[in-house]
């Protein structure tokens, strides 16, 4: 997507053709600060401590992470020990595991095939850089599927003002190699020339809301941010046309995880009458859980909890501390939203209900 009008994605080979680049996002919206990750060890850090984020987008570094662990062991052991290490970094987003697997299995069929370290490694760049591929053509045919509804439901308002999305979290381009999730068909709608409005909640407790609001407006697309608890007002006052969120994790059944505060969202927009969609790839399926009841609930620091980060004076990036460390605090990172409050799932291969029915239908080889 567009940075001060230039495209760029979310991460890319460094110019020595081995390390990566990514965008330290924990410098958003206040610095641009391009990061090159050269390391196992600054891969997987890169990841707990969000300088990426968002499924797809960590899967991505995940599978780079393994090349560059192999660049200094291609042994099988080197393998497994930098899969295990990168897997344990964020236990909630499927996508992760997805992508290890993937390049797990690319090096292992190179290696049961005869060929030697460097072949093994030549192996997990190629299967990194496809994983990359795809996550930017899938993004692509979502954003095309959610534009058609978001064309739909305007006509259904009459045409005669500006759509009204509301989203919550970041599942733009930020979230992915590009394009994004939630995203795509906003901004496909937008270049299109449909008028649009994006009301963006903060998404406490890290503020990823932010994010969206600085991409919408690197891409030009009218937004306003509210505070979290602002969107079930808004969906009451009849202010919200339809809401679209992403996903960590889907399960069989249709019901989504995704960041904490997305279920309450979905309980409003019920309430309301206003339709609730969710954006998934299909690395996002996790086609081995029955229910939202087996995802595991990712517990972060209670520091990000407790403290809020902004700009101070001069510009600087600070540190404001807003609970008490004497009181205690809870963190769980994403909640889960029933299928039954789903309006529909929209993949790159099209839009079905939130059911196992819904998506085997789109992905009849699970069947």
């Amino acid at each position: 997507m567009r940075v001060g009008g230039v495209h760029r994605r979310t991460i890319t080979l460094s110019d020595d053709g081995w390390a990566v680049d990514i965008i330290d996002q924990t410098r958003l919206p206040w610095q641009l600060r391009v990061l090159r990750i050269d390391s196992l060890a600054a891969a997987a850090h890169a990841i707990r401590d969000m300088q990426v984020r968002g499924a797809p987008l960590i899967g991505a570094l995940a599978a780079y992470g393994v090349c560059l662990a192999l660049r200094a062991s291609a042994s099988p052991a080197a393998l497994e020990q930098a899969c295990a290490e990168l897997a344990a970094t964020r236990p909630t987003a499927i996508n992760l595991g997805w992508a290890l697997a993937r390049v797990r299995g690319a090096v292992q069929a190179v290696g049961d095939a005869g060929g030697d370290g460097a072949a093994r490694v030549a192996a997990a760049y190629a299967c990194a850089a496809a994983i990359c591929e795809d996550d930017v053509a899938t993004c692509q045919a979502i954003g095309q599927h959610g534009a058609a509804i978001f064309e739909a439901t305007w006509r259904a308002v009459g045409r005669n003002r500006p759509l009204r999305v509301l989203t919550h979290c970041n599942a733009g381009w930020l979230a992915t190699v590009d394009h994004g999730t939630a995203l795509a068909p906003v901004y496909l709608a937008h270049d299109r020339g449909m008028p649009l409005h994006v009301w963006v909640d903060e998404t406490r407790p890290r503020n990823q809301g932010m994010l969206t609001a600085w991409e919408l407006g690197q891409h030009g697309v009218p937004h306003t941010v509210v505070a979290d608890n602002a969107g079930g007002h808004l969906l009451q006052r009849g202010q919200v046309d339809l809401v679209i969120v992403g996903t960590d994790r889907t399960c069989a059944n249709g019901d989504v995880c995704n960041k904490i505060g997305t279920y309450l969202k979905a309980l409003a927009a019920r309430d309301a009458g206003v339709p609730f969609y969710v954006a998934l790839p299909h690395s996002s399926i996790d086609w081995t859980l029955g229910s939202g009841a087996e995802v595991p609930i990712e517990e972060r620091a209670g520091r990000e909890l407790r403290e809020v980060i902004g700009r101070g004076d001069g510009g600087v990036m600070t540190h404001v501390t807003v609970v008490p460390e004497a009181t205690a605090v809870a963190n769980p990172a994403f909640d889960v939203t029933p299928a039954r409050l789903i309006t529909g799932l929209i993949t790159e291969r099209g839009v079905c209900e939130a059911s196992e029915t819904g998506l085997r239908g789109l992905y009849p080889e699970r069947a």
